[in-house]
């Protein structure tokens, strides 16, 4: 078994932390948990303008105000990706099945795997997805800046992609 690195360790005792607290809040609506189902969180496919390939999105979590989190599970299966595109807050990428690769603009790409945490500073121009040889699923998250979460662009070409 893979050891779990510091993020996963920071975050799943984040995670307790939060579920234990709202657990002691009392018994009134006021910091109430909220459980979306696996099996609520419909699946779309990613469409055309966004995405390169097969692309499954399950937007599981969206908040409102005053809260500016929201993400989605991404499934991509091999050869598909993102466009080009960035965030105003930056973006977390946890990988939870396969094999894939990042890249930012001006960099080369770089290949993730199962447990993987990438972090995408704000307005970093770049694109992920899975190989050539592997499906890939992550967990998207970002905060939103006056109501925008993404900058989409133009599509990564079948020449960038495979550089």
């Amino acid at each position: 078994m893979k050891p779990v690195g510091p993020s996963l360790v920071i975050l799943s005792s984040i995670l307790a932390t939060s579920v234990e607290a709202a657990e002691n809040s009392g018994g009134s609506d006021q910091g109430a948990l909220t459980i979306l189902r696996a099996t609520d969180a419909a699946a779309v496919q990613g469409g055309a303008r966004n995405f390169t390939g097969d692309v499954t999105v399950r937007s599981q979590f969206q908040r409102d105000a005053p809260a500016r989190v929201g993400g989605a599970t991404v499934t991509f299966q091999p050869g598909a990706r993102t466009a080009w595109h960035s965030h105003p807050l930056g973006q977390t990428l946890i990988v939870t099945a396969g094999t894939g690769w990042v890249q930012r603009e001006g960099a080369s790409k770089q290949t993730i795997r199962l447990g993987d945490v990438v972090w995408i500073p704000p307005g970093v121009k770049h694109w992920h997805g899975a190989t050539t040889g592997s499906a890939m699923t992550h967990i998207a998250i970002a905060e939103s800046q006056a109501g925008n979460v993404v900058t989409w662009m133009e599509q990564v070409t079948d020449t960038q992609y495979r550089q």
